[in-house]
């Protein structure tokens, strides 16, 4: 009896698509649990990994993702330590690359209504100051300041793997004043 179960599981296993990719052999081991443990390559973060997640989960397009973290990590930039800064970007590399494709703000104007009133508030506060222009950077973009925390959380998601702790570290760090 258990060589006719054995049989027809080989003879199943060797018709079936699982096998058109390995040996028969192969699919028994694996079917029996006694395949052997093969390497998973894991891919280091990248700012390109980052921006192509960002377009397809958040629905914006490769400009919009590439300036809007570079206007996020920017202000990370601003609150960290260069040393940090410098663990982030080796971390994770192209940080510098997305920071020069955040929008230029300088020649925004004020706004009227609440947003003018928090231009006028953030000239007396270098924190708010920075908070505002990563606002105004996500509206040169096309993007709802809403936006920015869908950013930062789909960025920390990215980052959640073993190669990326350190580069989240620095992130949430930096991000402490935009956060709370």
């Amino acid at each position: 009896m258990k060589k006719l179960i054995i049989l027809l599981t080989i003879s199943t296993l060797s018709t079936s698509a699982m096998a058109e990719e390995t040996s028969w052999l192969d699919s028994l081991k694996n079917f029996v649990g006694l395949s052997e443990a093969k390497e998973q390559s894991v891919k280091a973060p990248s700012t390109d990994g980052l921006v192509s997640l960002l377009t397809s989960s958040l629905n914006v397009n490769a400009d919009q993702a590439s300036g809007g973290m570079g206007a996020i990590f920017n202000y990370v930039k601003d609150n960290v330590s260069t040393e940090q800064f410098s663990q982030l970007a080796t971390s994770l590399p192209g940080v510098d690359g997305l920071v020069s494709q955040m929008p230029d703000i300088s020649k925004l104007s004020s706004g009227e209504g609440l947003g003018g009133l928090l231009d006028k508030a953030a000239q007396y506060s270098d924190s708010l100051k920075a908070v505002n222009d990563v606002k105004k950077q996500f509206e040169a973009l096309g993007l709802k300041p809403e936006m920015i925390s869908s950013f930062i959380s789909s960025a920390q998601g990215y980052l959640d793997t073993e190669q990326g702790q350190q580069a989240k570290q620095v992130l949430t760090q930096g991000l402490g004043k935009l956060l709370g």
